[in-house]
């Protein structure tokens, strides 16, 4: 291998890589090494791919000394508990590792003297927030370049002090040579020598000079600075106060417009409407102010001056109409359904039986299963938790009401941001979750029925067993529709678990006829073998309006040790069918997501390292981000209860009438979440037995008519295993509530609710279910 281009030492905080050889021990020497230089940690690997899993040493360089042996060599030691001799591979390349290190270490023990200095006290040079702001994103980019200009400077002062330090060696070094009266050739060497050294002083002593008044400059001027700041800052609050007293009283002007445009009609009628304009007074206000911005600081176009104040007014009143009918909801249902409100809502549990402490070793089961399907794992109870994947599926309901907020909307790209918010929101119950779903039985069903709390009901059905696929179909009472159905490809790579659901995610509104679609991310169960479990999202996903063509590119980024940006984090943008980005999202996929709209884009500077050099990053100019989505809190113990929700409680929860196939009625899963594990891995091996027995059986029948629609011969029991008389990968079967058919707007081949199942438990006739169980 090669030696990578020498690199220029960049200063402290700041990464520098190289190789190093590295002593080990008298029988193999000095070892070639990774070294990596980054926030005053010294670390090393035995290669470039180890830096993202296994770090072999790491020296804190704030304590640390360094010394040079000989022309390539230098030792890095703390005390005597820790040392690295190491040598580069030329006298210049050391010389950039000991100019690096010694600029991370004057900066990491500045920084560690600071931090014992000052506490937990904040700053008090950093100007306070001005009133409003909350800590804008504008005041802290201001406050972050403060940090680092500050950093810059105190980088500059360490150059100082170093080149002082090295100048002075050199000179003693030089007149010690001077002492020594060599004549001749060599005298005349270091003559030359000594002139080059002090030209070099001279000009140094200039630029220490320079940097010194520019240091003393800095610091006289920074106060009068940050008060400058301070004054714009506070300018630009009340600029924003008098724009929302203009917003309110054009708020105002836009009623009483509308207000003597209608017609005159009677005091009753009239007084009703009087008391619901009062009503939703502040509602539109709050809308008026928050969109305010978007019109008053428009630049001036014909157009829009052109248009007619009641299409404006039209406008105004569609956006505060969305909110209105939102509050309105529950109104809304007891007007259309008066009878419901006889009968009290079901009282659903709170709790369920403690999971009990059982110890298992995970390793003994999985050691020899590395790069096998998961569903084809035959796992005990102890790894999982007592719900079925068919009711893990259902979780994706947690909530609902953003597809409740989204059939409410007017604008398709507002719709399309709720949409994506449910899209990522139904990751929030997996970040604690690292139990294994119930592979469900062939035939299995779950419903969910929550209509009068919620408004929809949801049917599950376990179509395929190998490969495993579920068909999800919901309808909702609120104008929305979503199905989907779901193949999940898994993979044990040893150290972590993938899971990557297959298949694609449909959901409709009624009033808009828009119709989306999108996929899920990859899973990833990571510390299989030692440590914590834990769960990380990450992948892309595409939201499509099939209707206006609108999209939503959504970015899970992975969990990486070395990124500074918050942990599972998630990104996007809202764009129309010419590209044009209209809405920003931006959160994380376990506790809230906003939105904030974009006034203006522009393409900015990119580059940087890992070869994005060239590359430009679009820079978006928004308002004030406002919360789309937030995580509902946990239940009290919920960490002795499978880290389950409030909906997750419920789920399993004894409910009649259900089909006979529904998973509540799973006996396996029903011990488990008694804690009665010994019984429950048990019938869980009696059920799967079954299922393999009723397999062979359909293997059986359809062989039976395939040869009996060809030839006369007989069947005997070695054709069975003949894997050309194989029936498919669905293996001749037919789901119950669902049919195979072509989707006509991805193509794939899915299976689609065909009706039937909510008529059957009007009746309470389970009569074509089958015996699962």
């Amino acid at each position: 291998m090669s030696e990578p281009t020498p690199k220029t030492p960049t200063p402290a905080g700041d990464t520098y890589k190289g190789w190093v050889f590295k002593w080990t021990n008298y029988i193999k020497g000095y070892q070639r090494r990774w070294f990596v230089l980054s926030n005053g940690l010294l670390s090393y690997y035995r290669t470039q791919a180890e830096m993202g899993h296994t770090c072999r040493g790491t020296i804190n360089l704030a304590t640390a000394t360094i010394t040079v042996d000989d022309a390539c060599n230098f030792v890095i030691s703390i005390g005597g508990a820790q040392t690295y001799h190491l040598k580069a591979s030329c006298e210049v390349e050391r010389q950039r590792w000991i100019t690096a290190l010694e600029l991370a270490k004057a900066k990491a023990a500045r920084i560690q003297a600071e931090s014992d200095d000052s506490g937990d006290d904040p700053s008090p040079s950093s100007p306070p927030a001005a009133p409003g702001q909350g800590g804008g994103s504008q005041n802290s980019e201001v406050q972050s370049t403060l940090r680092t200009l500050g950093s810059k400077v105190e980088d500059l002062s360490t150059c100082n002090d170093l080149i002082s330090k090295h100048g002075c060696a050199l000179q003693r070094s030089l007149s010690e040579l001077d002492s020594l009266r060599l004549t001749g050739e060599a005298g005349d060497k270091i003559r030359q020598v000594t002139e080059r050294a002090t030209l070099f002083r001279i000009t140094s002593n200039a630029m220490i000079n320079a940097c010194r008044d520019f240091l003393a400059l800095a610091q006289a001027h920074s106060k009068r600075w940050q008060k400058a700041l301070q004054v714009e800052r506070e300018q630009r609050v009340r600029l924003e106060e008098t724009l929302e007293q203009l917003a309110k009283q054009h708020n105002h002007l836009e009623r009483a417009f509308r207000g003597a445009a209608q017609p005159n009609a009677n005091n009753k009628v009239g007084a009703v409407q009087g008391e619901a304009s009062d009503e939703d007074d502040e509602n539109e206000f709050f809308d008026a102010v928050e969109e305010a911005p978007e019109f008053i600081t428009v630049p001036a176009d014909p157009h829009f001056h052109k248009r007619s104040s009641s299409n404006a007014s039209g406008f105004n009143s569609e956006m505060c109409l969305d909110d209105q009918s939102l509050n309105e909801e529950p109104l809304a249902m007891s007007q259309e359904a008066p009878s419901q409100e006889l009968v009290p809502l079901k009282k659903r549990r709170k709790r369920i039986p403690d999971k009990p402490n059982y110890s298992l070793n995970l390793w003994s089961i999985m050691k020899n299963c590395i790069g096998k399907e998961l569903s084809k794992i035959p796992m005990p109870v102890n790894f999982n938790e007592p719900i079925s994947m068919l009711q893990r599926l259902s979780e994706d309901l947690e909530y609902h009401e953003l597809l409740d907020k989204a059939a409410k909307c007017h604008s398709s790209l507002e719709q399309m941001c709720y949409v994506a918010a449910f899209s990522v929101s139904s990751y929030s119950t997996t970040v604690h979750r690292t139990g294994k779903p119930f592979n469900p039985l062939l035939g299995e069903t779950y419903e969910l029925d929550r209509r009068r709390e919620s408004g929809y009901r949801s049917l599950c059905e376990q179509v395929s067993h190998h490969p495993p696929a579920a068909a999800h179909h919901v309808i909702s009472d609120r104008g929305w529709t979503l199905r989907q159905e779901i193949t999940v490809a898994s993979k044990f790579r040893g150290k972590y678990l993938s899971i990557m659901p297959l298949g694609t995610i449909h959901a409709t509104f009624e009033k808009s006829n828009n119709h989306y679609t999108w996929k899920k991310v990859t899973t990833t169960v990571h510390n299989i073998i030692v440590g914590k479990l834990w769960i990380d999202q990450s992948g892309e996903i595409d939201v499509v309006n099939h209707t206006t063509e609108d999209r939503c590119h959504l970015k899970f980024a992975p969990y990486s040790y070395f990124s500074r940006d918050v942990a599972r984090k998630v990104t996007g943008v809202v764009m129309d069918k010419t590209g044009k980005a209209h809405y920003v999202l931006s959160g994380t996929w376990d506790e809230k997501l906003e939105f904030s709209r974009v006034m203006q884009s522009s393409r900015g500077g990119g580059g940087g390292d890992n070869g994005s050099e060239g590359k430009q990053k679009t820079v978006y100019q928004t308002l004030k981000a406002r919360e789309l989505w937030k995580k509902n809190p946990l239940p009290e113990g919920a960490e002795t209860m499978y880290y389950f929700t409030d909906l997750a409680l419920t789920l399993n929860e004894p409910e009649e009438p259900v089909a006979a196939t529904d998973s509540r009625r799973r006996p396996d899963q029903r011990l488990m979440e008694d804690g009665r594990w010994d019984e429950a891995n048990a019938e869980k091996q009696r059920l799967e037995e079954k299922q393999r027995i009723a397999r062979r059986e359909r293997e059986r029948e359809a062989l039976s008519q395939r040869s009996s629609s060809q030839s006369d011969e007989a069947v005997d029991e070695e054709s069975l295993t003949d894997p050309s008389l194989k029936c498919g990968p669905h293996d001749n079967y037919n789901a119950l509530w669902f049919e195979r058919c072509q989707d006509r707007i991805t193509g794939e081949q899915i299976h689609i609710y065909k009706g039937g199942y909510w008529e059957a438990k009007d009746r309470g006739c389970w009569e074509g279910c089958p015996d699962i169980f």
